[in-house]
Order: structure tokens, then C-alpha cells, then sequence
């Protein structure tokens, strides 16, 4: 028995793994037309571009191509961010988002953690996680000054 082409399991790559993700894509996208009619989320500034990151951060960490960020995968888009968390926080955090028991977070579940009023720690790490980071220091010559420039 053949495994059918787009198999999450089936990590060849190559043709098949693009045949994935642009499938994965497509459901993603309809999930976000789905958020972008729903008259909940229709006062939410730039929505528009939150669910284009949203769906780009989510793709991102969805390792496995599964279509759910599990449990691996959240400790490793925590470290990547600079906030590795324990096993007991990484599983209250899933617990926190997931609404269906599955034990993972799936992009439904992850839109409305980011959009919704709900306060959880995962939507606060993603929130400000350019905030610890520090400025590119400038490289080269420094530009000319003069008196008026100085502080």
C-alpha cells in the first residue's frame, strides 16, 4: 500500500514536501477568512497583517508539518525566543491554549489565544519577544559630528 503524497509523516522533501506546504498553506489561509468574516474579531486593528504573521510564526513553528504546534515543538520555539521554559510550564501553557484536549495547539486554537482577550503566558512571550532584544550595534566608521550634534 502506497503512502498517499501528502503524508505529514513522509519527510523526502523534494516535490512532495512543496505539494505539503502549499496545501498546509491553503488551509491556514482558510482558517484566517474564516477569522476575517467573523464579526468577533472585525474591531481588531490590522487584522489583515496580524493573520498573514500569525499564519507565517505558526508555520514556522510547526515542526513536524503536522498542522499543530505539539509539545516538542513549543519547547523549541520557547528556547528560540530566549525563554526556555520547564516540562511542567511548557504543559500548563499547552493546557492554557488548547481548547480541544488534543494535548497540541492547532492554528484555530493559536488564533484565538493572539486575537482573544485572554491573557495567557505564550501570547505575552510572542507579544514582546523583540522587546529583550537588544539593538544592532551600528559597524563602520562612525558618522562625522559636529558641536550642534552632541547631546
Amino acid at each position: 500500500m502506497e503512502k498517499p503524497i501528502l503524508d505529514p509523516t513522509d519527510h523526502q522533501g523534494g516535490k512532495a514536501f512543496g505539494m505539503l506546504m502549499e496545501e498546509r498553506e491553503k488551509i491556514l489561509e482558510g482558517i484566517n477568512e474564516e477569522f476575517r468574516n467573523d464579526d468577533t474579531y472585525k474591531d481588531i486593528e490590522d487584522l489583515e497583517e496580524k493573520l498573514t504573521q500569525y499564519k507565517e510564526k505558526f508555520l514556522e513553528f510547526d515542526l513536524d508539518t503536522s498542522g499543530d504546534i505539539n509539545f516538542m515543538s513549543l519547547k523549541r520555539m520557547l528556547e528560540k525566543l530566549g525563554s526556555a521554559k520547564t516540562h511542567k510550564e511548557l504543559l500548563k501553557i499547552v493546557a492554557e491554549v488548547d481548547t480541544t484536549g488534543s494535548g497540541t495547539i492547532s492554528y484555530r486554537e493559536f488564533l484565538w489565544m493572539m486575537l482573544g482577550g485572554k491573557k495567557c503566558i505564550l501570547r505575552l512571550i510572542l507579544f514582546f519577544e523583540s522587546v529583550g532584544q537588544e539593538p544592532q550595534k551600528q559597524k563602520g566608521v562612525a558618522p562625522p559630528r559636529t558641536l550642534d550634534s552632541l547631546p
